[in-house]
């Protein structure tokens, strides 16, 4: 192929790859990346089931994809990364496109997992790129921007959620909302949702107070990530009454979504949901 294998030491991968000596990156084919594939197969799923009425016929399908830049960050040598960046933008939106051409787009959400690009930023593994708010809100709005009018788009930021641990652990939600006020100037069309994660631990006011300076389009929902499942209802609630306090209305979510979780604590999880927000 096109890839020297480079061994490093690294808590998650065996392997990261560079580009061969006298390769043109021009013509650098990443080949199926399978997230079109997968999510096409799980469409046919969430069809049978809004069919048989187990999901009602208003529900998006939403698919999550990554940036580039976090698989450049987990799988490309850093002398590498900006030489492969353009061919495996392409790919990403490649997928995409085949995504939203099977998929009917009034009824299909996209969210853009943006984590190498916070996690950076906050002093994690080093980005490519040294202007890291706005580089990663310009590579960003270039994903945006292939996103249709019709299909409902957001962002979830992430610190990461290997075995329930972040990558680093933030500080205070400054980088956050540099980063969702930045997308939000860059993207070319709406974006719709804004997801910005609280860690368990943080009921704190130095933790939220960055939130008085977002500065989104009054069509995009924040949603704070402020849901835990170890301590339900009575933590998600006093993480709640500590944000009341910097921002009016957002709705909310899990930290980092229902994976990598044993499917049988999802229906708990789901209830704390509900009582939260009856």
């Amino acid at each position: 192929g096109d890839y020297d294998t480079v061994l490093q030491s690294r808590p998650s991968y065996t392997h990261v790859y560079r580009l061969k000596q006298g390769v043109d990156p021009s013509a650098l084919d990443f080949g199926e990346l399978g997230y079109a594939r997968e999510a096409l197969a799980s469409w046919a799923l969430f069809s049978r089931f809004v069919e048989e009425g187990k999901i009602p016929a208003t529900t998006r399908f939403q698919v999550s994809l990554p940036t580039p830049v976090a698989l450049l960050s987990g799988f490309v040598a850093m002398d590498s990364r900006a030489l492969c960046a353009p061919a495996l933008e392409r790919a990403i939106i490649e997928n995409l496109e085949r995504i939203q051409d099977r998929i009917p787009n009034h009824r299909l959400a996209i969210q853009w997992d943006v984590c190498y690009e916070v996690v950076g930023t906050d002093g994690g593994p080093s980005l490519h790129y040294a202007d890291h708010v706005d580089g990663s809100a310009a590579r960003i709005g270039r994903l945006a921007g292939h996103v249709r009018s019709d299909v409902e788009m957001g962002m979830h930021l992430c610190y990461g959620d290997p075995g329930h641990q972040h990558i680093v652990n933030p500080d205070n939600l400054e980088t956050s909302v540099a980063i969702a006020n930045a997308i939000c100037a860059a993207s070319p069309r709406t974006v719709d949702f804004m997801h910005i994660p609280v860690p368990r631990d943080r009921s704190d006011d130095a933790y939220f107070e960055a939130l008085e300076q977002l500065n989104m389009p009054a069509q995009t929902r924040l949603i704070l990530g402020l849901i835990h499942y170890s301590d339900g209802v009575a933590g998600t609630r006093q993480r709640m009454a500590t944000a009341d306090r910097f921002v009016a209305d957002y709705d909310v979510a899990t930290e980092c979504g229902f994976g990598r979780r044993d499917p049988s604590t999802i229906a708990e999880l789901l209830q704390i949901h509900r009582e939260i927000c009856s």
